[in-house]
């Protein structure tokens, strides 16, 4: 049967047309496509009973395209009864047929004239020309632009049908076109304190007749009457209860729909739109001509927003209903709680404390600045006053800056490891214009979420004085933990003197890696702008929305990470049994492997015993052995036992330099290379200082040379040139021109260049074995340095780095790591060639085995199969060089040790994870079901002074108890089968019941 398929045309098509019933009778399938006048198709479907058509070829006619035809449904697939089979055959599975929807630009283009005629269709009377209105006047002159409907109405009708939409956009059919109007220029007034369409007895019109509406359909400027009939409410209240937000308490000219306020929130969250940005869209959503002024209400829309975030955080906080009202609100009340982390009053298991698995129980947390969360010097604390107090994430200001005021006078001390910025530069930031150069946290470690009283402005940058305090105001609220684990990435140097700091903070303070700042940083350049207290309660209100939308993702993000945790427990459990097999296959390897289980869990209970995850043989490094022949010059002077030829420089100390020589030569070729066609001058007067220095270096070297190898002198006058071969090395790094006369390309003739042509003394050939010997390993240990960085620097570049800036930076950092390699790389060859010829003169054997030719592909990572499987491949010979040791098996064996203790404790700690996992959505779901329960009892806390306001404190207590059990019940559905499938047991008191209305989750979007 053929599998043809045709083109769209206006031909008749004939398609062999097959039931699914027992009858073998056959049908002709007539299709007939017919163009219309719209420029559609019409098409025409009958069928016509037929004898069985010839069986046709199978190919296809070479004028019918193989092209899918998107207008032909059944194409020529016909369908086949299962008689139609031969034995063995089977049925071939039935793709898709493509409809012309898989394509919908393509069918749009087909409309674009349409589309765009309708835009023009609507722009002027279409079908409402020479109609009367709905109550039968004739020419009917008004539309709404907001309205569903398209239809034209008269002065009075447009004014009673938006009786209760006083904010639509009007506009007048005038002069052959539609002009923009307003209800208010119709004579619209809203009436306050009524029903709509009521009027009041005593209207009080707003202030000079003039009040602006700031709405999502544009800013408005509208007629408002209040109500002052008697016991009516003060103004603000009569426009809180339309749902409008007063500008000010006390005759109020301007207010902003709860509509607007709540649509630029959450487009804060999402989109990070500034105020200005949102409030500007609006002013041209009003009129985008320029041509009518429009009020600027900017800075009342700011106020308006400050106030809104307040209210929404003490609203959502339970604060409305408390008894004592919101000046009882205290520090970090205000802030969303991480449901992981064990908050005081909610329970933990009996004698938590005394179990052996403590770490279940513990506080993870991480410190963290960030610089780009800067505030300029601007406004003061007296404009722009805080409206929480430490309410939120912040600290409180007035006792965080008495504290830093009365220990201005400790001096910072620097870092004496790795130099970090954050502590050595901390008193050379830029400070000029700004009043914050960035803020501190403590955040949760495991699910990055921001703690309460944790975070706080940095004035000079990261300095431990800032630090602590913020720390320990986080940590205050969690005195009940014993066991605290801080990631900090300058926690190798700040917590050398923390004991010593803790007396120095608040009593109340005193204790019984990077964060996440990519969705933050957004907002930097909106309140670097800002006056103390907005900037604070923005960031504040930011951070509580960036845990709330943490907490309503934790059903699928623990989900995702307990199946993750299973699957890798999975694997590492295999590669170590696999491991510990293939060691178990002999008898040192069970004797091996008993003594490092030994070790290591003596080393786990006891950290002053051996650490077994580190290498015990000594490396050789030149230093040392520079060292070492350096002491045993001085011993042979004092003995007499020689004479040196140079006052100054030993034999031992020549080939040294010779060879520091030699590489400073490979360093200036690298550079110089590295030049290009468009060098600047401050790049070439570099270069060639550089290379003045070393030919001067060189010439005084060459000098002292020829006093303890005076054949030097006649090789170079001969001009003698080293032929050795240089095939082997696949370095990639430049060899040197000996023509060339520059002091990079100069030939040394050390003793293992010559000792093969001329006799040379002993101990400088002694003396260039052992340097070889230790260049070769410093070299190794230098490429496992380079290659270990470069391997990080692709993963961290892959998972984190997006944008072209951004890749640009991260290649050339990998650029510059791997010309370093390349340069190590040389290095170790050099000293490999020379180690060649020197063991045919010196007494050393046996250590090609350990110091083999190293080629370009036996630089790459441990893990690195170079396309093989992990059963199949073979470890590059580079990782199992960890040093000289008289036992040539000891380097392999002490590597094969580690990766032992390396597989076990990845196999613990990826099942450690699954009981904290396990742990922590326990701990999720009583925070849940707690959260639940202070709403029940919130629903009667309070009681309004006015009757008609419980309602309202009632109904909103229980729809936040319905969302937080909501989310339980989901996050309950969504881990049950895979807590199932964990096989872990003895969890205290895990409850995974279905829900109890059958199983089915409610709908909770949009209601909080």
């Amino acid at each position: 049967m053929s599998n043809l398929r045709g083109h769209p045309s206006k031909r008749p098509k004939l398609i062999r047309h097959g039931g699914h019933s027992a009858s073998t009778e056959l049908h002709t399938r007539h299709l007939s496509f017919a163009l219309r006048s719209d420029g559609g198709f019409g098409l025409r479907t009958s069928y016509l009973p037929a004898p069985a058509p010839a069986i046709e070829p199978a190919e296809a006619p070479s004028h019918i395209s193989a092209e899918i035809d998107p207008w032909n449904e059944m194409e020529h697939s016909a369908i086949f009864s299962p008689e139609d089979l031969q034995p063995g055959d089977e049925p071939r599975p039935q793709t898709r047929r493509q409809t012309p929807g898989d394509d919908p630009i393509l069918l749009w283009l087909n409309e674009h004239e349409t589309y765009l005629n309708k835009l023009l269709y609507l722009e002027g009377q279409g079908k409402n020309d020479h109609e009367a209105c709905s109550c039968r006047k004739p020419s009917p002159s008004f539309r709404c632009q907001d309205c569903f409907s398209t239809e034209l109405f008269c002065h009075e009708c447009v004014l009673s049908l938006h009786a209760s939409a006083p904010l639509h956009r009007i506009e007048e059919w005038k002069d052959s076109f539609f002009h923009t109007t307003s209800l208010k220029h119709l004579g619209f007034r809203i009436q306050l304190g009524h029903k709509p369409g009521e009027s009041c007895r005593r209207p009080c019109p707003a202030y000079d007749n003039d009040f602006v509406i700031i709405d999502v359909h544009g800013i408005h400027e509208v007629s408002l009457d209040f109500c002052n009939c008697e016991h009516e409410a003060p103004h603000f209240k009569q426009l809180l209860c339309a749902r409008l937000f007063p500008a000010m308490v006390t005759d109020p000219r301007t207010a902003a729909t709860f509509s607007v306020l709540d649509l630029f929130h959450l487009l804060s969250y999402e989109s990070k739109v500034s105020a200005y940005e949102f409030y500007h869209s609006l002013a041209r959503r009003t009129d985008n001509t320029g041509i009518r002024p429009i009020q600027d209400q900017y800075s009342v829309f700011l106020r308006i927003m400050h106030e809104w975030r307040n209210l929404n955080a003490l609203k959502h906080a339970g604060h409305g209903h408390d008894p004592a009202g919101v000046a009882a609100t205290q520090e970090g009340e205000l802030a969303v709680l991480c449901p992981v982390c064990s908050h005081p009053g909610i329970k933990l298991p009996p004698n938590w404390e005394t179990s052996d698995r403590q770490w279940l129980y513990a506080g993870f947390f991480a410190i963290d600045a960030n610089f780009c969360l800067k505030r300029r010097l601007v406004s003061s604390n007296a404009k722009d006053p805080g409206l929480t107090r430490g309410w939120g994430y912040f600290v409180e200001e007035r006792q965080y800056k008495t504290y830093l005021a009365e220990n201005s006078g400790a001096v910072q001390e620097k870092s004496t490891c790795v130099s970090h910025n954050a502590v050595n530069m901390a008193d050379t930031k830029a400070l000029k214009g700004l009043a914050a150069t960035g803020v501190g946290t403590i955040d949760c470690a495991r699910h990055d979420m921001k703690l309460p009283n944790g975070v706080g402005d940095l004035q000079k940058g990261e300095k431990y004085l800032n630090m602590d305090y913020i720390v320990f105001s986080a940590l205050a609220r969690f005195p009940h933990l014993t066991n605290v684990n801080l990631l900090y990435d300058i926690a190798c140097q700040w917590h050398k003197k923390l004991q010593g700091c803790i007396p120095g903070l608040p009593i109340r303070l005193q204790p019984a890696p990077e964060c996440g700042w990519a969705n933050i940083n957004r907002v930097a350049t909106s309140t670097k702008e800002m006056g103390p207290g907005s900037h604070c309660e923005i960031l504040d209100d930011f951070f509580g929305d960036s845990n709330w939308k943490k907490i309503t993702a934790l059903g699928r993000i623990m989900l995702n990470k307990l199946k993750e945790a299973v699957k890798a427990t999975q694997e590492h459990k295999l590669a170590f049994e696999e491991l510990e097999n293939s060691i178990t296959e002999s008898d040192l390897g069970v004797s091996s492997l008993a003594t490092w289980k030994a070790e290591i869990e003596a080393w786990e209970t006891d950290h002053t015993k051996p650490n077994p995850f580190e290498h015990p043989v000594d490396t050789m490094t030149l230093a040392a052995v520079c060292l070492e022949l350096a002491q045993r010059d001085a011993r042979e002077l004092e003995e007499g036992t020689t004479i040196s030829l140079h006052a100054e420089l030993s034999c031992s100390m020549l080939i040294s330099t010779g060879i520091n020589l030699e590489h400073a030569q490979r360093c200036l070729r690298t550079d110089t290379a590295s030049l290009g066609p468009h060098a600047t001058d401050t790049q070439c007067t570099k270069i060639l200082t550089h290379s003045s220095v070393l030919q001067r270096r060189i010439d005084v070297w060459t000098g002292i040379q020829t006093l303890y190898m005076p054949s030097v002198a006649n090789l170079h006058a001969t001009g003698f040139t080293n032929s050795r071969s240089d095939d082997d090395d696949d370095s990639s790094c430049l060899r040197p021109n000996f023509d060339s006369g520059k002091a990079e390309d100069v030939q040394l003739l050390l003793p293992s260049e010559i000792c093969s042509l001329v006799p040379c003394d002993q101990k400088l050939l002694e003396a260039e074995w052992s340097l070889c010997m230790a260049q070769a390993h410093d070299a190794l240990n230098e490429c496992h340095s380079h290659i270990h960085l470069c391997h990080q620097l692709m993963q961290f570049k892959q998972q984190h780095i997006r944008g072209q800036g951004a890749n640009t930076r991260v290649k050339k950092t990998l650029d510059a790591v791997e010309d370093r390699l390349i340069i190590s790389h040389t290095k170790y060859v050099c000293a490999h060639k020379a180690l060649v010829p020197l063991s045919d003169h010196v007494d050393h054997i046996g250590w090609e085995q350990k110091l083999q030719p190293l080629k370009k592909s036996h630089l790459r990572p441990m893990g690195d199969f170079t396309g093989q499987s992990q059963g199949t491949a073979i470890m590059s010979w580079i990782w199992l060089m960890y040093g000289m040791s008289d036992d040539d098996s000891e380097g392999l064996q002490d590597s094969l040790r580690i990766e032992w203790c390396k597989a076990r404790a990845h196999r613990d700690r990826w099942g450690e994870e699954i009981q904290l996992l396990l742990e922590e959505m326990q701990h999720i779901l009583l925070f849940l079901d707690w959260q639940a329960h202070q709403w029940d009892e919130r629903t009667g806390a309070r009681v309004p002074q006015r009757p008609e306001d419980v309602e309202g404190v009632v109904t909103y207590a229980k729809k936040q108890a319905f969302i937080w059990r909501s989310l339980s019940e989901s996050f309950k559905e969504k881990w049950r089968q895979a807590v199932k499938k964990t096989h872990f047991s003895g969890l205290h008191g895990l409850r995974w019941q279905a829900a109890d209305n059958g199983g089915e989750v409610p709908n909770t979007e949009g209601l909080r």
